[in-house]
This record gives C-alpha cells, sequence and structure tokens, in this order.
C-alpha cells in the first residue's frame, strides 16, 4: 500500500542526480527516499537526447500530464542532472512507471563530452527503455551526434574479469531502444517505396562496404547500436504546432496542436505502456524502488571516483543488500507473529508448533521473495538459525508460563490440605487415610484442569516427591496401622511416584516427538520453497541467455543478407562464445544450488539426530522405571 500511496503522491518531479561544488555528480536524498518506498516492480524509462529537442515533453505525457518536467523555448537547456517522476503504471497493475529525463547532451555551456557520456551511460544502466530524441532526421549527422554509443564500453563493464572493449554481453542487459525523430518533415521513402518507421531506422543503420578509416568511422556507431540494443523501435513525430506556438508547447490546447502529431504521441505513449519490460539485474532478478535506489548510488558514486560500474559487482553488492534485509524482514514476520500467540501462553505444545510451522514458512516465503543469488545459502542458513533461536525462546516461556500456571492452580486446590497440616488434623489415628484422600482428591482436580500447559505432569510429579516428608511423618504416627499396613502403604506411595515419573516422562518422549514431527514438516516446507526459488533463477537465466541469443542471431541474419559475411562471421564467433558462457554459468548455478540443497539436508539431519539422541535417553529412562512394561503391570495391581 505504501507503494501505490508513494507513486500517487508525486504530483511533480524531483531531481535524482545533480552536480556536487566540485562538479561531479551526486544523488539526492529525497530521491532515494521515495525510491525506497516503492517496492513494486519499476517499469523505467530514460529518455536522452541533445539539449533543446523536447525530450521533457515526451517525458511529461508518459506521466499522463501537460507539465511536469521542465520545457524550455531558448538555446538554454532547461533540464540539469536527472530528474525522476514516479507514477502508478496505466496498463500494468502492480508495477511503477518511473520516468528518467536527462540532462541535454552537447550543452553549450557545459562544454564536457565525459559528463554526457557518464549521463547517457546512466540512462542505459537504470533503464528497460531508452529513448534518444533528436530533430530532423537520422541523418549521418544525427548519427554521428550519437556517438556516446561507441564509448559504452569504456563506461559500463558487464562482468569484473572483463577486459576493454569486451562487450559482447551487453546485449544480454541493455534496454530496448527507441528513437523518437521530431520536427520530422521529410517523406519515408526507400529507393522511392514506402517505408515504415522502423524501415526508416533500420536503413538509416546500414552499414557501408568496405574496410578504410573513413568507413569504419561511418560503421561503428551504427554497429554499436545494432549489436549493443535488444530491440530497436522508431517514431517519428512532425511540427507540433504552428512555429509561433512551440514557445508555449506545454499550454497549448489539444485543438491547437497538430492531428498527426497528437496520433503519434498516442502511438508513443501507448507503445511505451505496452511493450516496456519491467528493470531486471544480470540473471534476470526483478528490479523494485529499492534496488533501483540503491543502483542509482553505486553507479553514480562509482562514475564520480573515476571508476567504471560493473554490472556483475553491482548485482552482488545488491544481492548482499537484499538479502540481509530479507532476513531481518522474515524474522521480522515470525517473530511479530509468534509475539500474538504469548498473549494466550500457556498452550498445548501442538498449538505453537503449528503456529512456529506456520509463520516459519512465511517468513522463508517472506525472504525468498525478496533474495536472490545467496549462492552459499548463507542467509537462509541464517534466518533458519535465527528462526530456531526465536521459537526456543517462545518455548521456553511458554514452559515458564505453564510452570506458573499449574503452581497457581496446585497452591489454590492444596490450600485446605495445608491448613489442616498445620492444624496437626492428620496427626491422630486414621489420619493418614484422610490424608490420601484428601491427597487423591487434589491430583484428581489438578487432572480436570485444562489449559495447564506442557509442564502440567511435571509439576504434578513434583507435587508428589514435595509431599513424601510429610506423608511418611503422617503414615508413622498412625496409630491405627499395623506395621504390615504401613509397608503396604509406602509400597502403594512409591508405586504412585513411579507411575506419575513415568507419565511426565512420556508426555516428554511424546513433546519431543511432535518438536521432530515439527522440524520434519518446516524443514519439507522449506526445501520446497527453495528449490522453487533456484528453478527461477535458472529460468530467468536462461530466458536472459536466450534473448540475447535471438537478438544476435537476428543480426547475424541481417549482415548475412547484406553480404557482410566477414562481420557476419565474427558475430558468430562471439554468439558461441556467449552461448560457452551461459552453458558455464547454468552448470556452475546448477552445481552451486546442489551444494546449498545438500547443507540444507545437513543441517536438518543435524538436528534431528540431536533430538533422537534426546528420545533415546528418555526411552532409557522409561526402560529403567519398567513404564509401558511388566514392572509397569505390577505398578498398577498395586494400586488396584
Amino acid at each position: 500500500m505504501m507503494a501505490n500511496f508513494m507513486a500517487l503522491s508525486m504530483q511533480t518531479p524531483v531531481c535524482l542526480v545533480d552536480n556536487g561544488p566540485d562538479g561531479h555528480m551526486r544523488v539526492q536524498q529525497e530521491a532515494l527516499q521515495i525510491l525506497e518506498q516503492i517496492q513494486q516492480p519499476v517499469v523505467v524509462v530514460a529518455v536522452v537526447g541533445l539539449y533543446r529537442t523536447g525530450k521533457s515533453y515526451l517525458m511529461n505525457r508518459l506521466a499522463g500530464k501537460h507539465t511536469g518536467f521542465a520545457l524550455g523555448s531558448t538555446i538554454e537547456s532547461k533540464t540539469k542532472g536527472v530528474w525522476m517522476w514516479c507514477v502508478p503504471h496505466p496498463s500494468k497493475p502492480g508495477n511503477t512507471l518511473v520516468l528518467l529525463d536527462t540532462e541535454g547532451l552537447g550543452d553549450v555551456d557545459k562544454g564536457d563530452s565525459k559528463h554526457d557520456t557518464q549521463i547517457f551511460s546512466l540512462a542505459v544502466l537504470l533503464s528497460s527503455t531508452l529513448v534518444y530524441n533528436s530533430r530532423g532526421t537520422i541523418d549521418n549527422r544525427a548519427v554521428e551526434d550519437l556517438q556516446y554509443v561507441t564509448e559504452l564500453a569504456e563506461y559500463i563493464k558487464v562482468k569484473s574479469s572483463d577486459k576493454d572493449g569486451e562487450d559482447s554481453e551487453f546485449v544480454k542487459v541493455f534496454p530496448s531502444f527507441i528513437w523518437a525523430v521530431r520536427d520530422f518533415t521529410l517523406e519515408r521513402k526507400i529507393d522511392d517505396e514506402d517505408a515504415t518507421e522502423d524501415e526508416y531506422l533500420d536503413f538509416a543503420l546500414k552499414l557501408k562496404p568496405g574496410s578504410s578509416k573513413k568507413v569504419n568511422d561511418y560503421n561503428l556507431p551504427r554497429e554499436c547500436i545494432r549489436k549493443y540494443f535488444p530491440s530497436r523501435k522508431c517514431f517519428t513525430f512532425p511540427f507540433p504546432s504552428r512555429p509561433e506556438d512551440v514557445i508555449r508547447l506545454e499550454s497549448l490546447s489539444q485543438s491547437e496542436m497538430a492531428p498527426e502529431f497528437l496520433e503519434v504521441t498516442e502511438r508513443f505513449c501507448t507503445f511505451i505502456f505496452d511493450q516496456s519490460p519491467v528493470k531486471q539485474l544480470k540473471d534476470g532478478h526483478t528490479v523494485d524502488g529499492r534496488i533501483l535506489g540503491h543502483l542509482m548510488k553505486m553507479y553514480v558514486e562509482t562514475m564520480s571516483s573515476g571508476g567504471v560500474p560493473c554490472l556483475e559487482n553491482a548485482v552482488v553488492a545488491m544481492a548482499q543488500i537484499e538479502n540481509e534485509a530479507a532476513v531481518k524482514e522474515g524474522l521480522e514476520v515470525y517473530e511479530s507473529g509468534m509475539a500474538q500467540l504469548t498473549a494466550y501462553f500457556p498452550v498445548d505444545l501442538c498449538d505453537i508448533t503449528a503456529e512456529h510451522q506456520r509463520l516459519n514458512s512465511l517468513a522463508t516465503e517472506v525472504f525468498i521473495k525478496r533474495s536472490f543469488k545467496d549462492d552459499d545459502g548463507k542467509h537462509i542458513k541464517s534466518l533458519e538459525e535465527a528462526v530456531n533461536k526465536l521459537f526456543s525462546r517462545f518455548l521456553q516461556q511458554n514452559e515458564e508460563a505453564s510452570v506458573l500456571k499449574c503452581k497457581e492452580v496446585l497452591i489454590g486446590l492444596s490450600a485446605p490440605l495445608r491448613e489442616r497440616l498445620q492444624q496437626g488434623f492428620y496427626m491422630k489415628p486414621g489420619g493418614y487415610q484422610l490424608y490420601r484422600q484428601d491427597m487423591e482428591d487434589i491430583v484428581k482436580k489438578y487432572k480436570s484442569q485444562t489449559h495447564l500447559g506442557v509442564k502440567a505432569e511435571d509439576m504434578l510429579e513434583g507435587l508428589l516427591n514435595q509431599c513424601k516428608e510429610e506423608s511418611s511423618a503422617i503414615l508413622h504416627a498412625d496409630k491405627s496401622l499395623s506395621a504390615r499396613d504401613k509397608q503396604i502403604c509406602e509400597q502403594r506411595e512409591r508405586a504412585v511416584m513411579l507411575e506419575q515419573e513415568v507419565k511426565a516422562n512420556e508426555e516428554r518422549q511424546r513433546q519431543l516427538e511432535e518438536r521432530m514431527r515439527a522440524e520434519q514438516r518446516s524443514n519439507e516446507e522449506r526445501m520446497r520453497q527453495v528449490k522453487e526459488k533456484m528453478e527461477q533463477e535458472m529460468r530467468e537465466q536462461r530466458e536472459e541467455a536466450r534473448r540475447a541469443t535471438e537478438s544476435q542471431l537476428g543480426e547475424q541474419a541481417a549482415l548475412l543478407q547484406k553480404g557482410f559475411q566477414e562481420k557476419a562471421d565474427r558475430l558468430g564467433q562471439e554468439i558461441c562464445e556467449v552461448q560457452r558462457r551461459a552453458e558455464e554459468a547454468q552448470k556452475a548455478r546448477s552445481q552451486e544450488f546442489t551444494q546449498l540443497l545438500e547443507q540444507q539436508d545437513r543441517r536438518h539431519n543435524e538436528a534431528m539426530a540431536m533430538m533422537r539422541q534426546q528420545n533415546e535417553a528418555i526411552l532409557r529412562s522409561q526402560r529403567s522405571q519398567g513404564g509401558g512394561g511388566l514392572l509397569g503391570r505390577i505398578i498398577r495391581t498395586i494400586l488396584d
């Protein structure tokens, strides 16, 4: 609920990244606090392009507004740094649309090409859809203006082990690409044939044959766009209105704007809403607002310190942050749920173990939902150990509550007997039988009580032990009994004591077996959830590799069709290498998961072995007492 509230409360954009006094980029805390509250998956759309090309207008329309991101009517760039606007996704309930409007590239006031490339790289790293906004046509000058794409290999690394220029993995993790051409006035024709917007873009990105420096310089940005981005789309926007009205574009009514422009804008927004995917990390983990904020902070800090953001390192760092938070979140769910049960203590063991099992499963579910890449199982183990520790504490509290309850009941039931003892009522002939009758009444009434809890039998055993001396004194003082009678009475008392001791041990054994069953059920449920998480992460990893291979194969086919055999062969080698890496990653992940399950099973077996040892100790005690065997039958005979 909080996530929806935070998205809806953003009536205007906020600054996400600006430049500090030292000239380095910095992240604004206010924006991070907003992202921290968004626990939904995010669809991140970033717009980049030369300054004063109307980027902000498109972002306002995506937000469903006419105003918001700053528009300008002069040659001065209005947007500085990166601005963010979070709104509920208009067509995908449960998702948040995050719009990032970036500082115009090539601003004459800045004159800093490195800063421009960092802004462009940041937009690529954070978005699931990248919109490049330009004006006029997609001619060679327009493509050259997109020079930043040729420098991405120097500003972004996919793996920590990658060498400079190893960019074959970009297609796995880069966003989809949209080229928005503003103020487009030409006819879209190729060889005198009408062409679609996408065909127009494909033609503009067509490579030239040859290997001269001039040809290579011409082809480089085109090759990068085709190679890096898994999907490409184009929209050509005519002039929005009469030239003199452009300066007040955000205040124009729809009737004052060109119908053709409105039609393209509507198609553009619909495509973004329907086709832009949820942002994912490398290996396919879904990004929510919290993760997006952490990524933004990591990337900006790395760039500002002169480093190169590495996606693999970012995933490892994010996994550590999220997994620790997932343990804490799961533990809070368990502890708060069990704390509610304490109001009803003492309860039967089956009740507390049932609630433990339910909340343990829920805590694991909460952990599984938020965690990812817990490859060594360190965090699921941490949660398991913390839950077991809390469970032991709650068991102890329940036992203590049971002791207090039993003690209270026994004190109340024994009060008349205690008073008679103080008065010397039983110290007379026939007094022993009166004492035994009163004791039997106390035991009978005690056993008829409900909700005494798990220590009921132990407390009764304690009462009988406590009364041994006074019972013996009363027995020996009773002059109405012969020596033989007293001997029989002593035997009966020992039998009663032994029977209660056997019952107490049997109850301990029953409780221990119940705990063993609870541990078995909890482990089975935990293993089920962990396996499902593993399978999901493996599927996401395979899907990422599949999308990348599919995109590369399509590009290879296009190169072959246009006669670029050498480039196609080179791309084919890259495809084989990417596939080999993907297979190795899948194999390594499978081995990690197997080890994780083995560790989980080993911990479970150790816990069960410890409980079995405790159970054996109880059974040995019972055998020495004769409970349930020949001596047990003798006891019952004596009592009868």
